[in-house]
């Protein structure tokens, strides 16, 4: 029976999800909410001290250094690149293989030709046998699993293998690239990142002139790194994908501007981006800002600031790398008024 009938027949029969509580030796069946399949993401919150943590499948996602607030939201990519939509991880025991594949054989609404296939691999010892129980405790059965949010992806389809034996402490299969590993969860931790929305505080605030100098400047309290950390306690591996901020760019929201410096992107100077007005800076030069060379008239320039932010990740006995530069920014409407001057 190809994997994707395998998908389909799982919402009917709910899959056992395995998860790590107490101990390695502690585990328990769910279905979170009564939502996914044994090839969906599902998901469970949950309190571990001041750690906000939540399950999805085998993988555990660790947010608590992650950005939060109402004005978050994830980066994207600066290339073409994008995290996973489907994984290889760990799934059953044999005791819950067998417990989810016999309903399915005993219906008959397979057929009788792949149940027939499905006994001879899984029980009759080609290549298994008994759902491998004389392993029990010594490796686990993997599954796909559907990164949460690419449910309608094509990509998500591209996980179509069945169920297959890792004994402890051995590599996956060589021929499967979807299989977890610390990268491999750095990748999907990437897609779990929430950073800050981008208002720029200016002076003036709110309203400038055309030909006045605008400073804009960053938060630094508010921009600083944050990260997340996905990890399988089933295999003891983990990743922590961090994300920091290292430029904004200003787009004024009209050709008739000139911003500082000429380029628009505002490196990070310190801890902070930009520099805030203060008294006795008038004559000065922005490091980062913009200057409007005509009115807004009735209306408002939207400015628009983008933040880009460095990803770097560290995993179980590995030096992690880079990751793809996501960018996140938000727009602020900005009034431009004409400077009035009266002649006598």
């Amino acid at each position: 029976m190809p994997a994707i009938r395998r998908v389909s027949l799982g919402t009917a029969v709910m899959a056992g999800v395995l998860v790590f509580t107490s101990s390695p030796s502690a585990w328990a069946d769910f279905v979170p909410g009564g939502k996914g399949n044994g090839s969906e993401t599902q998901e469970q919150g949950g309190n571990e001290g001041d750690k906000l943590t939540s399950t999805a499948g085998a993988i555990v996602y660790d947010r608590s250094k992650n950005g939060s607030g109402e004005s978050v939201g994830p980066v994207t990519s600066t290339t073409t690149w994008t995290p996973p939509a489907c994984y290889y991880a760990p799934k059953y025991t044999p005791e819950q293989l067998e417990k989810y594949l016999t309903p399915i054989w005993e219906a008959g609404s397979t057929g009788y030709e792949w149940d027939a296939e499905q006994r001879a691999k899984y029980v009759e010892g080609k290549p298994y046998k008994d759902f491998n129980k004389e392993q029990a405790g010594k490796g686990f059965w993997w599954d796909s699993y559907v990164t949460q949010g690419r449910e309608g992806d094509p990509a998500a389809l591209n996980c179509t293998k069945p169920y297959f034996w890792v004994a402890t402490n051995e590599a996956p299969p060589a021929d499967i690239p979807e299989a977890v590993t610390p990268e491999m969860l750095a990748q999907l931790a990437y897609a779990e990142i929430r950073v800050p929305s981008t208002k720029m505080d200016l002076a003036p605030a709110n309203t400038t002139k055309v030909n006045l100098p605008t400073w804009a400047w960053l938060d630094a309290a508010k921009f600083k790194p944050v990260s997340v950390t996905a990890s399988v306690p089933l295999l003891q591996i983990s990743a922590t994908t961090t994300a920091t901020p290292v430029s904004v760019k200003i787009e004024p929201g009209t050709a008739d501007a000139q911003t500082y410096p000429a380029s628009g992107v505002c490196p990070l100077n310190g801890d902070r981006i930009g520099e805030p007005y203060a008294k006795g800076k008038a004559g000065k030069t922005p490091p980062c800002g913009v200057k409007y060379l005509r009115s807004s008239g009735d209306d408002t320039f939207p400015l628009r600031a983008t933040v880009t932010w460095e990803i770097h990740w560290t995993g179980t006995n590995s030096p992690g790398g880079d990751l793809a530069p996501g960018t996140f920014g938000a727009t602020q409407n900005v009034v431009v008024q004409e400077i009035q001057a009266v002649n006598r």
